[in-house]
């Protein structure tokens, strides 16, 4: 069996043409739906990557990069929402029993869906978030800058630093309460439908079995770094959607050369030792961000006038890959695109 005949790509191929793609344009200027959140949870796609024992379909890497792209180019803000969702399921599958035995099932099943809340740990020295012992549990304190899904997502994976530089993980629900509070939803040039937030903590008490996994911060940052060094799948899948909307003889070459930086962003993705090839994979991810930008604006060419309507699907595209320049990016990334762009 191909990648492209695996059951979860079939999936996703049939969320995004009977669900995503028909909507895309409305979701973007109103806001994803709480239908789309149920179609997603009902698709089993949100336990992708989870130990089968707990409901998950511990799917290849490839598959997930397949189903990325198919959801990403479909709607953007939909694929956003739910991207979050897997880095709680991969960090309960190696973290604390407790919480992994309360929480994995209902994630892999697709019963809850989560969100992220660590990238200020990427602000380090610096502890945008302090988590502190406080009893029998934590105190969360700071600020959370960025917070996607809010009023989407059931519960949310918080991370702190501790004054001895640990980093810990816990499960909080959701919703505004005592200790944790969120933002007016954030307008943005792209994206806003995946409405996100700024949060809020002063004093949040969070239980001891709410915590995930505790790892010193020393250990954390290689692993997040080497993920940070490659290509997201989305790009790829945004720059094939409006590749769509370009005429045969246009798109070819560009499609030529989307294969090729895909092909080697992925061989990069699956090497077996992730920090290393650190030049490479800034280049190649520089390269597969040049090809997205060159894709989305034949896209808008192409639509002449009409790209200029807030309805249109290429200037909805290009601005989903102008938001891609920076999700996840880091003070390496930033220069290494910049020194690309430089030539």
């Amino acid at each position: 069996m191909t990648i492209t005949d695996h059951p979860l790509v079939a999936r996703a191929r049939l969320l995004a043409a009977e669900v995503l793609e028909p909507e895309a344009a409305r979701v973007d200027q109103e806001g994803v739906p709480a239908s789309h959140i149920e179609a997603v949870k009902r698709s089993g796609l949100l336990g992708l990557a989870a130990p089968a024992e707990y409901g998950g379909s511990a799917a290849p890497a490839a598959v997930a990069r397949e189903v990325a792209e198919i959801l990403a180019g479909a709607c953007g803000s939909t694929w956003f929402v739910q991207s979050q969702h897997h880095t709680p399921v991969q960090v309960l599958t190696r973290g604390e029993p407790v919480a992994r035995e309360r929480l994995l099932g209902p994630l892999a099943r697709g019963e809850l869906l989560s969100g992220v809340a660590y990238a200020q740990l990427r602000a380090h020295p610096k502890a945008p978030v302090r988590a502190r012992r406080d009893g029998t549990g934590l105190r969360f304190d700071g600020t959370v800058p960025w917070y996607t899904g809010w009023g989407l997502n059931d519960v949310l994976l918080l991370a702190g630093l501790t004054d001895d530089d640990e980093v810990v993980f816990a499960f909080v629900d959701a919703r505004e309460q005592p200790g944790l509070r969120p933002s007016a939803p954030l307008r943005l040039a792209a994206l806003t439908a995946a409405s996100t937030v700024s949060l809020e903590l002063d004093g949040l008490r969070v239980p001891e079995e709410a915590v995930a996994l505790r790892i010193p911060y020393a250990d954390w940052a290689p692993t997040d770094r080497a993920k940070t060094l490659n290509t997201n799948p989305a790009v790829f899948g945004i720059a094939a959607a409006a590749l769509s909307l370009v005429d045969d003889r246009t798109a070819a070459p560009l499609r030529s050369r989307l294969a090729d930086v895909r092909t080697r962003a992925y061989a990069l993705a699956d090497h077996p030792a992730p920090p290393e090839r650190t030049e490479e994979r800034l280049a190649v991810r520089a390269e597969a961000y040049a090809a997205l930008d060159a894709a989305t604006t034949a896209a808008v060419v192409a639509g002449g006038g009409r790209s200029m309507s807030l309805t249109s699907r290429a200037q909805r595209l290009a601005r989903e890959g102008m938001f891609l320049l920076i999700q996840g990016q880091t003070a390496e990334t930033r220069q290494a695109h910049l020194r690309a762009l430089a030539g």
